[in-house]
C-alpha cells in the first residue's frame, strides 16, 4: 500500500522557519521523483517545489530563495525547509510522488 506522510506543520509567526517532511512507503523508486504542492483558504492547490531523481530541484517564483527542497534516499524521505515565512504562506502542505500519489496534508499557519 502506497502511503506519504507528511509532517512538520504548525503555526508560527511570521519570519519564522518550519521543515516540513513526507515519508514515503509502498513502492519502489521512492524518492525518484517528488514534489510539494500548497492550498491556501480559498485558492487553488499551487506547486511549491519539486526534486528530481538526479537531485535537481525547481520552485515557485514566490517561494523561491526562501524554500529548500531535498531528499534522503536511505529514509525514503522528502524534506521541506521554509524560511522567512509569511501570511501568505498559510495552507495545507501536499507531498507528491512521481506516480501522482497525495499525501494527506499538513497544516501551515503563519500569522
Amino acid at each position: 500500500q502506497v502511503q506519504l506522510v507528511e509532517s512538520g506543520g504548525g503555526s508560527v509567526q511570521a519570519g519564522g522557519s518550519l521543515r516540513l517532511s513526507c515519508a514515503a512507503s509502498g513502492y519502489t523508486g521512492m524518492t525518484n521523483c517528488m514534489g510539494w504542492f500548497r492550498q491556501g483558504p480559498g485558492k487553488e492547490r499551487e506547486g511549491v517545489a519539486a526534486i528530481g531523481s538526479d537531485g535537481r530541484s525547481t520552485y515557485a517564483d514566490s517561494v523561491k530563495g526562501r524554500f529548500t527542497i531535498s531528499k534522503d534516499n536511505a529514509k525514503n524521505t522528502v524534506y521541506l525547509q521554509m524560511n522567512s515565512l509569511n501570511p501568505e504562506d498559510s495552507a495545507v502542505y501536499y507531498c507528491v510522488n512521481a506516480y501522482n500519489h497525495w499525501g494527506q496534508g499538513t497544516q501551515v499557519t503563519v500569522s
